[in-house]
């Protein structure tokens, strides 16, 4: 038998997709290949595909398990099997996965057109799961009827394309629910919900754009802000740079005005007092009225003018070999030769 296997991720509850999936009489609606599927009581039923031709079966229900998987098994017509599974991979997310059996009819040669049509039927198979996991998407939450969906009789449905039987036709005319009365309801109901979620839509992508240029302003701000405290922080540390400056200086002309050696040409360090290390250049009580003046307490005069010291009357070898036999050198000597 050649076996086929398709599977969809529908965002509903399991319980949501179970009972809407068991609606057989609906797969026209929002099927492409599927063209009927009637009732002879709850447990048989009858289907009409169209794929790689059109076939036909009768089919009785096995292996249901409520909200857990549905299957069936042809009684005639189309040898086939079929089962679906349904399995909650996520809060309102549901896995659905279709697994299809059948004995192609015509021996080797179905067989064989079988192999070489598998592809386009698990395409189309594929394609019309897609179509019921829309259907279900846009059924409203907790409503377990597909007339509630906008997607059922989607543009590529047999009902929609007029392809399904006379049959299927005939058994959605005696749907209360497919009344003109009904259908006409359903048509003014679903224009009111589509026009609301686009307003919703709208809404919503409105108050996104607005949050987004508040957010863009408040950075424009911010940043403002900042560059403005930048500059204001930059113009305190300016003053405070100045005020620096300006305590300084008058430090040191306070400095200047109490030291009585400054700006003399001995004045360095002169009013400096003595350390444990040395008097560093300052001034030593060695001549009486030192402090008068640097310069003159280096080299103090008496009140005559005159040195007060002489000069030491050590004389150069040198000198002193120039002078022999005339007798000792004085430093008065050695001044008037000079």
């Amino acid at each position: 038998m050649a076996e086929h296997h398709v599977s969809v991720t529908v965002k509903a509850t399991v319980h949501q997709v179970y009972e809407l999936f068991t609606h057989f009489n609906d797969f026209p609606k929002f099927m492409r290949f599927v063209k009927e599927v009637t009732y002879y009581d709850a447990q048989r039923s009858h289907w009409v595909v169209q794929i790689a031709g059109t076939h036909e079966w009768d089919a009785i229900n096995e292996k249901w398990i409520a909200d857990r998987q549905i299957g069936w098994r042809s009684i005639s017509g189309l040898e086939n099997t079929g089962l679906v599974t349904f399995q909650q991979t996520g809060p309102d997310q549901t896995l659905v996965s279709v697994f299809l059996s059948f004995n192609p009819p015509g021996g080797a040669p179905g067989r064989l057109i079988e192999a070489l049509r598998a592809e386009s039927f698990d395409k189309a198979l594929q394609e019309d799961m897609h179509r019921f996991a829309r259907m279900v998407e846009e059924t409203p939450s907790g409503k377990l009827d597909p007339m509630s969906s906008n997607y059922l009789f989607n543009t590529e449905s047999a009902v929609a394309t007029g392809t399904a039987t006379s049959k299927q036709k005939s058994s959605m005319e005696h749907d209360p629910m497919m009344s003109a009365e009904a259908l006409e309801e359903r048509r003014d109901r679903i224009e009111q919900e589509v026009a609301a979620r686009h307003q919703a839509t709208a809404k919503r992508e409105a108050a996104i754009e607005l949050q987004a240029v508040n957010e863009r302003q408040a950075r424009a701000d911010q940043e403002a802000a900042l560059r403005q405290q930048a500059k204001l922080d930059a113009e305190a540390a300016r003053v405070r740079q100045a005020e620096i400056e300006s305590q300084a200086g008058a430090d040191r002309e306070t400095a200047d005005s109490l030291d009585p050696t400054a700006g003399t040409l001995g004045g360095r360090d002169a009013s400096t007092p003595k350390t444990p290390f040395g008097d560093r250049d300052a001034p030593r009580e060695r001549f009486p009225e030192y402090e008068r003046s640097p310069i003159e307490s280096r080299s103090p005069r008496t009140a005559a003018g005159q040195r007060a010291q002489a000069k030491e009357s050590t004389v150069s070898p040198w000198r002193r070999s120039i002078h022999q036999g005339e007798g000792p050198v004085t430093a008065e000597d050695s001044e008037r030769q000079e």
